[in-house]
């Protein structure tokens, strides 16, 4: 199915790796034009960019830090300026440092809820104009699914994530008039370089939580990315879609 993406202009954040990566990888094989945020990983952008260009694709890296807003706010307009618009929002970036809440201190308040909650409002903010005014913008947000049930150890980032669904609700209503879609995406634990010791040593522990007894791929969230950007799916605006394996069912 063409999911007509020729020519959308994508905004990723957090796309220099991991399930930014391939969600940038993704909608530039659909046609999209690629805007790849990152915040440090430069070689990771650039390579990237590189290959999704040397497949016949379209993208730039854009470095901004998104718990910045003047950062993101320059990343926006250098964004509009190379491409002409933006039509989609991917809200992927983010952070999350797993410690038990009392083990946890204000600068792991601050930086996870600056990353998580304010990158988000922050990037939402400074494309809404151009979004509204495309007439068929798309918002896509990642949460992880302890930001729904809960889940030890990452209170912070739940608690930050659970923030993410209450501003997509939200814009879905503001925006729904112009015709521009806000949703949630809600994952499972996805295999990426991030934490991948900690998931090593305890993956038959984890792999018995999902009934599909295996943890995601960035692969298996990309399509459901790619399809909430589409202008095939406007009639599905303010929802929490879990993308988990089955390990929640709410």
């Amino acid at each position: 199915m063409d999911l007509e993406l020729k020519g959308k202009i994508a905004l990723v954040t957090g796309a220099a790796s991991g399930v930014g990566r391939e969600i940038a990888r993704t909608l530039a094989a659909e046609g999209a034009v690629v805007a790849v945020n990152y915040r440090s990983s430069t070689n990771e952008a650039e390579a990237l960019t590189a290959d999704i260009v040397a497949h016949g694709g379209n993208a730039k890296a854009f470095r901004a830090d998104i718990a910045d807003f003047a950062a993101v706010k320059a990343m926006v307009d250098a964004i509009v300026s190379n491409f002409g618009g933006i039509n989609i929002l991917i809200n992927n970036a983010g952070l999350a440092l797993r410690k038990r809440f009392v083990e946890t201190t204000w600068e792991d308040w601050h930086r996870q809820i600056d990353s998580c909650l304010y990158g988000a409002i922050h990037c939402c903010y400074a494309a809404a104009p151009h979004l509204n005014g495309a007439g068929n913008g798309r918002i896509v947000s990642l949460i992880g699914d302890s930001s729904r049930v809960g889940e030890a150890g990452l209170s912070i980032v739940a608690a930050a994530r659970a923030g993410v669904i209450g501003l997509m609700k939200s814009l879905a209503r503001e925006f729904g008039g112009s015709g521009t879609t806000a949703n949630t995406l809600s994952l499972g634990l996805v295999e990426t370089d991030h934490d991948k010791d900690w998931v090593e040593a305890n993956r038959d522990k984890l792999t018995r939580l999902y009934p599909l007894r295996r943890l995601g791929l960035a692969s298996d969230v990309a399509p459901m990315v790619a399809m909430l950007a589409s202008p095939r799916t406007g009639w599905i605006t303010g929802q929490v879609l879990s993308v988990s394996g089955g390990y929640s069912m709410v």
